[in-house]
């Protein structure tokens, strides 16, 4: 086991180092000149000088030194990563400098600190309630396979997962927020509040029950679709009806056997889902004006601030990565049959 995860991260260290090139290769020939962008503002007042095409150039050609810019995309790449010097001066990812905000102003990770939480809070208990809801009902409706009350449930799981998760929004907002009243329509606190404590936890619950009840009910049907498949085929197995034969317990055969089987491709999808609460949920962010990672991503992409962008990226990268080795790892820990040591 120890050898191949040893193994496997020296696979990541490869694909990061690769994936990372191509990122910073794509957006460096984006037609957008930093240097240029940042200049416009001293351009504003050279308007009454004679002198005033050659000292914006000489401003550019300064900025661009100063960004790195001037150098070919493999020295500017070493220096963002700060295995070069840029002006001298090691000040790349390896010595902490994660990426500068230029339309925030301010450092790139303070950006999408707070966004991180927000959505971290929101997609974790998401994840939590409808994995509590899916998994106990993909299992009934194995249980219960060809009856009548599976058949209703998975209509309503068809249902569910073709509606997407932005008409399921706007459905939800004309009903309990603007029809019954129940909750907000967007934000994340009441405006004008300055609540301390428990008081601003309980209102920031408040205004995010909405997406949270949204974002649960978006996953219900293909969660349960998906649990529902893989323990069918579980209670398919010969050692299923072996176990039945030799007159263990209902619940024993389901929940000891059958589920343990089931695990390995359910695992995929678990493990999958909770990595994936990092990259944000674009559509939810935006319809409820949440103020997320997903919705951090947009704004920087709309205004060109790529140093978030790529850190945002970065981040997908490495948690993609890691949460492959977790999942390969859970495999051998569920099922002793894969093995993950050679």
């Amino acid at each position: 086991m120890g050898k191949y995860i040893l193994k496997r991260l020296g696979y990541m260290v490869v694909v990061l180092l690769i994936l990372s090139f191509l990122m910073f290769l794509v957006y460096s020939i984006i037609p957008f000149d930093r240097a240029v962008a940042e200049a416009e503002q001293y351009r504003e007042g050279l308007k009454n000088n004679p002198n005033a095409v050659e000292l914006y150039n000489a401003k550019v050609e300064e900025l661009r030194r100063e960004l790195g810019t001037d150098q070919n995309v493999i020295v500017r790449y070493l220096g963002w990563i700060g295995v070069a010097p840029i002006n001298g001066k090691y000040n790349g990812i390896l010595q902490g400098n994660l990426g500068y905000s230029y339309q925030y102003d301010r450092p790139a990770r303070d950006v999408l600190a707070d966004p991180m939480k927000n959505t971290i809070f929101i997609n974790i208990f998401a994840t939590i309630f409808g994995l509590g809801i899916t998994i106990p009902l993909g299992i009934f409706c194995a249980v219960h396979r060809g009856s009548k009350r599976d058949t209703a449930i998975q209509t309503c799981t068809i249902v569910g997962y073709s509606i997407p998760s932005f008409i399921t929004a706007i459905v939800f907002i004309w009903i309990f927020a603007i029809t019954l009243g129940w909750f907000p329509v967007s934000g994340m606190k009441t405006p004008g509040s300055n609540y301390t404590g428990f008081a601003k936890l309980k209102d920031e619950l408040y205004y995010m029950a909405l997406p949270l009840i949204v974002m649960t009910f978006s996953s219900l049907g293909g969660m349960t679709r998906y649990v529902r498949a893989s323990m069918s085929e579980a209670l398919s197995l010969d050692c299923i009806r072996t176990a039945r034969a030799k007159g263990l317990v209902e619940k024993t055969v389901i929940y000891s056997h059958a589920f343990r089987n089931a695990l390995v491709p359910i695992i995929t999808l678990v493990i999958g889902w909770f990595i994936g609460i990092f990259a944000g949920s674009l559509v939810i962010e935006n319809i409820f004006g949440l103020n997320g990672v997903g919705r951090i991503y947009i704004i920087s992409l709309t205004d060109k601030d790529f140093e978030v962008v790529l850190l945002l990226q970065m981040f997908y990268v490495i948690t993609s990565l890691v949460g492959n080795l977790v999942i390969d790892v859970a495999y051998g820990l569920a099922d002793p049959r894969v093995r993950v040591n050679k």
